[in-house]
């Protein structure tokens, strides 16, 4: 007789190969199809609410592995949070006004197109790039509302940011004013903080000797009686200031020396400089001298300079005065820091604090990087190519002290990858120190106020808010560009100023704006708002929004603030503030940053209760991804190749609170854990295919002392896994769980349950048993997975639900997500936990005891071993209280408990019996039947309750 075929050696239609980059896109399908969204909407109503608000991807350009990995974080929190018994939406969205999109519709279809063309050419590129990455997102296994996202550009987001617009100017957070900003020349506009990106650049470095003006004032100062000529000394590395500089600052409490040099120079035998600086500076510029008298930098405030080029043309005959600054270091330089107020925010500062009108600052420098064809010398060249020029020209003067190359970090504008200067221009502002009209605290202390109010993500992102918020300039609002949401003010023609009832017109503007779009704006006659009279003072404004206005205002404009006020577009699905923004490290001065000063200004306190932070994406040695490195990987490319499912649980098995490392190496590890995983699960199901949860199920109270085992083991693992699923710990739920498929589960429980569940009679009580525990342990295991490998759950589910499980509610039907974790039937039972976890430790000796024997070739399989532990009285009473079940235990034809005295100590050696050819134990009872010679008592007897007989 054929005794195989009277085990019970179940299968599954749930297949060993996932085959996953051919069946995820039908889930995919299957999924809108099915509309699980919807499914898991309807699951999860009324229950509590959880929001994580999706910061948007801007819409422009395939997605990267960076988005792969924002992407799924953010899916495997909502779905976790609807598993934990949340409503936990996920609307996502995209950010579409801006530079990026203007720049593509030049290169396509060139520059000087008008306004409303570049608009209608940008609205239509925007939703061409959000069709090609909402396709990708959704091959990565996100859900979410991905028929009506969110788009800043959707005409209702553009009105409600019109109106945020309105309500901090009537708060009186808005200015305008001259004051240096990041600009980008190619841009030819405006930067946020969060585009400006720091880059190594060479420049002329250069000592530079500003003449004396008032020769019997500096005597006076540094108390001798008469000074000859002489200069004082700057450091710089921007030669393209000096000829717009208009003051000279000192520190206030350092010691500034009067330096008579040996050798007389261009200038004169006199230097003034830092006294602390002195021997380095002469050391560096080959010349020797003695100090003859110092002061305080207090005492030489006002004295005046003259400029280093007046004598090479008149048009810079002009003074610089000495004004105190506490900005100025001598860490390098000379002590003494050149002023071009159109050229640095401090400089501003200090000549501004001075009396400095803003029509008194020179500001020669174009939008487009060129000097004013009125500067003397250097109009029409471009600051870059007059650096050279300008060195040339002290040198010729005699005011050139030293030049040499200076290699610096310097800043560059982010899209153009090209240096951006702070440049004097007419902006509007978001004040951080201006005092509210409600007399409130500032925005600055509101801000800081709100950040310690705020969960971080890891820990550390506190303090890299906090320091940006503490040390950040006003936020500048107002952008020059085309594509974007209008600061659709009506300004005197004259004045400058806003027309008296510019809240009113906001509002009826931003109705407008609701119908029509941005375009709405442009359309607009003036008079059809003011009335022909005062349309004849007034002009549009032409600037635009900075696009971090845009995204940083979704908590208004999406969700509507609290209580929905503004009518957010989703607001009265979703819930203000958000319980969590998840995106990169690199959004604490970006949309984190926008987000928590729009949400100050409006409501007082930040959008958002928690940060989450994750890291940039590297490559196996830790470099950055680089097309012209050769290191990029793809989402797409392994998603094709592998599985999406492998990126899924790559995401998860990483750290993400620092760099991610991803290779073809690290990959392939990936998919051997994914295949342990799954073949556990295939497992499980293939023992649970004949099995009817509702005429089959033991009682927990009834089930065999191992199976209640396995179940309060899988109760701690899964209280351990929710808790770090809880704190967004996804790396050691993932290292958790794996241990658990492989260890807790494979080389023990499953190992052990091999005998009874192929053996045992079909109904028996002990198979029974052992499919019940497995049928609690699948619903868990699954559950705790669908998060991350949700592809894999939801088949996986599907077989289940299909074969065993008793009918589920109409949600449940259509997806796993729908569910809420499992709650396994059991009891914590400390006693039972320690007694069986003594069982291990001993069944783990044991086993090492088998291993060596193996290894001697004294033995094949374990079952053809028979164990003797000698234990101590302790370990004997826990091993005889399983009775037979020891052997099973051990897997080995015999096992028998005997106490020693002297601690733990095992011996095995070959059966001498005959080997069963049906559960393949060595015991003395083969043959003892007739009509099955070949097999033990306990085999015909499973078989006889199998047939009846």
């Amino acid at each position: 007789m054929d005794y195989k075929t009277t085990l019970n050696l179940t299968d599954t239609p749930f297949p060993m190969r996932g085959n996953l980059p051919k069946r995820e896109p039908e889930w995919v399908a299957q999924w809108e199809e099915k509309g699980v969204y919807k499914a898991i909407r309807q699951a999860s109503a009324g229950r509590p609410k959880f929001i994580l608000h999706d910061g948007p991807p801007y819409a422009n350009g395939s997605i990267h592995i960076g988005h792969a990995v924002n992407k799924i974080l953010k899916d495997i929190i909502v779905k976790s949070r609807n598993m934990a018994g949340f409503d936990a939406q996920y609307v996502p969205g995209w950010d579409c006004h801006g530079m990026p999109i203007e720049i593509q519709i030049e290169k396509q279809f060139g520059k000087s197109l008008p306004v409303a063309e570049v608009q209608a050419k940008a609205r239509a590129y925007a939703l061409e790039q959000i069709d090609n990455q909402r396709k990708d997102f959704k091959r990565l296994g996100v859900l979410g509302q991905w028929d009506e996202p969110y788009l800043t550009m959707n005409f209702k987001a553009e009105a409600n940011e019109i109106r945020v617009l309105s309500r901090i100017l009537q708060k009186g957070y808005v200015f305008r004013g001259l004051k240096p900003v990041n600009w980008c020349f190619d841009c030819g506009s405006a930067l946020a903080e969060a585009e400006v990106e720091y880059m190594d650049r060479t420049d002329p470095a250069i000592d530079v000797a500003f003449p004396f003006a008032d020769n019997d004032g500096i005597a006076k100062a540094f108390g001798v009686n008469t000074v000859a000529d002489g200069a004082i000394v700057i450091w710089t590395t921007t030669a393209w200031t000096v000829p717009s500089n208009q003051a000279l600052n000192i520190h206030p409490e350092f010691e500034y020396a009067l330096v008579e040099l040996d050798e007389p120079r261009a200038t004169g035998k006199l230097l003034i400089l830092a006294k602390d600086r002195v021997q380095a500076c002469l050391e560096g510029w080959g010349l020797s001298g003695q100090v003859l008298a110092t002061v305080t930098g207090d005492k030489l405030s006002g004295l005046t300079f003259r400029h280093p080029l007046a004598d090479i043309d008149s048009g810079f005959n002009r003074v610089s005065p000495i004004y105190l600054g506490d900005y100025v270091t001598l860490d390098t330089g000379t002590g003494v820091v050149h002023s071009s107020p159109a050229y640095g925010v401090e400089d501003f500062i200090s000549c501004k604090a001075h009396g400095m009108t803003d029509d008194q600052i020179l500001n020669p420098v174009m939008g487009d990087g060129k000097y004013a064809s009125w500067l003397p010398l250097f109009g029409g060249l471009s600051i870059w190519d007059a650096n050279a020029k300008i060195v040339k020209t002290l040198q010729e003067a005699g005011t050139l002290v030293k030049q040499h190359p200076h290699r610096h970090s310097y800043m560059h504008c982010w899209r153009h990858k090209t240096p951006v200067i702070y440049r004097a221009t007419n902006q509007w502002f978001a004040g951080m120190d201006v005092e509210p009209k409600d007399h409130g605290p500032t925005l600055r202390t509101s801000a800081l106020a709100a950040i310690e109010q705020t969960a971080f993500y890891p820990s550390w992102g506190k303090a890299r808010l906090h320091n940006m918020i503490a040390h950040r300039p006003d936020w500048t609002l107002s952008r020059q560009r085309q594509w974007g949401v209008p600061m659709a003010f009506f300004v005197h023609k004259e004045t400058g100023q806003l027309h008296p009832d510019t809240p009113a017109l906001l509002e009826q503007i931003a109705q407008r704006v609701e119908q029509h779009g941005i375009e709405a704006w442009q359309t607009l006659d003036p008079a059809e708002l003011l009335g022909p009279q005062d349309a004849q003072l007034y002009e549009k404004n032409r600037d635009t929004l900075d696009v971090w206005f845009d995204s940083g205002s979704t908590h208004a404009t999406v969700i509507g603030g609290p209580n929905n006020q503004d009518h957010g577009s989703h607001g009265s699905e979703l819930a203000w503030p958000a319980d969590l923004y998840l995106e990169g490290s690199d959004q604490h001065r970006g949309w984190f940053h926008s987000s928590l000063l729009t949400g100050c200004m409006l409501y007082g306190r930040a959008p958002y209760k928690g940060l989450l932070t994750h890291g940039f994406v590297v490559d196996g040695d830790g470099r950055k991804m680089s097309k012209s490195v050769g290191n990029v990987i793809a989402p797409q490319t392994v998603s094709d190749s592998l599985g999406a499912e492998i990126l899924r649980l790559w995401v998860a098995s990483t750290d993400y609170a620092g760099e991610l490392s991803i290779s073809d190496e690290i990959l392939k590890r990936v998919v051997e854990s994914y295949r342990r995983i799954r073949n556990t699960v295939r497992f499980l199901l293939a023992n649970l295919s004949d099995f009817r949860e509702a005429d089959n199920l033991v009682p927990t109270e009834d089930l065999m002392e191992i199976d209640r085992y396995a179940l309060i083991m899988t109760a701690e693992v899964q209280s351990e896994v929710l808790a770090h699923y809880e704190r967004y710990e996804f790396h050691p739920s993932m290292s958790r769980l794996q241990t658990y498929c492989s260890e807790d589960l494979g080389a023990f429980y499953l190992d052990v349950l091999k005998d009874r569940l192929y053996t045992s009679a079909p109904n028996s009580h002990a198979r029974r048993s052992a499919q019940t525990a497995l049928l609690h342990i699948t619903q868990a295991l699954l559950k705790m997975l669908a998060p991350v490998l949700s592809f894999t759950a939801e088949e996986a589910w599907q077989v289940l639900r299909d074969i065993t499980l008793a009918p589920v509610d109409e949600a449940s039907k259509v997806t796993i997500f729908a569910q809420c974790y499992y709650a396994i039937p059991i009891d914590q039972d400390t006693s039972l936990s320690e007694k069986w976890q003594r069982l291990r430790e001993i069944r783990a000796e044991v086993l090492k005891t088998l291993e060596v024997l193996r290894t001697d070739g004294k033995i094949g399989a374990s079952l053809q071993a028979e164990v003797d532990i000698y234990a101590k009285a302790q370990d004997v009473e826990i091993l005889n209280s399983i009775g037979d079940q020891l052997k099973f235990l051990t897997i080995t034809s015999r096992a028998t408990a005997h106490e020693s005295q002297d601690g733990l100590r095992i011996e095995a050696a070959p059966s001498a019996h005959s080997k069963c050819g049906r559960c393949w134990h060595y015991v003395d009872d083969v043959g003892q039947d007739s009509k099955h010679p070949d097999i033990c008592a306990r085999c015909v007897s499973n078989l006889a309750q199998a047939t009846g007989g």
